[in-house]
């Protein structure tokens, strides 16, 4: 039988473990990013030292009142590297717009 200390300590060191970081794009080489969103489909990944940012292979990951925005980011080895498509409402970023 487990005493409550010992579930509380188990519980304490499985913490650490779902606390993950997201991956840092600026630490991937451009193919590596390029595939692991082609790969999952969606994901959010680390753009810089407090930035983040949701990624998509294609619009099948956007919700119906989004379009897909080509999305340039920095990696390892490129400055500007294609890595997939942001999810943009296209009435307020649209083309031409920031």
């Amino acid at each position: 039988m487990l005493t409550s200390a010992a579930v509380a300590a188990a519980l304490a060191l499985a913490g650490p473990a779902g606390a993950q970081g997201r991956p840092d794009i600026t630490a991937m080489s451009c193919a590596a990013a390029a595939d692991l969103v082609s790969r999952s489909g969606a994901i959010v990944l680390t753009t810089g030292p407090i930035t983040y940012a949701r990624f998509v292979r294609d619009g099948g990951f956007c919700t119906v009142e989004k379009t897909t925005k080509p999305a340039y980011e920095q990696t390892r080895d490129l400055p500007r590297c294609f890595v997939g498509y942001l999810c943009v409402d296209p009435f307020s970023e649209g083309p031409g717009k920031p």
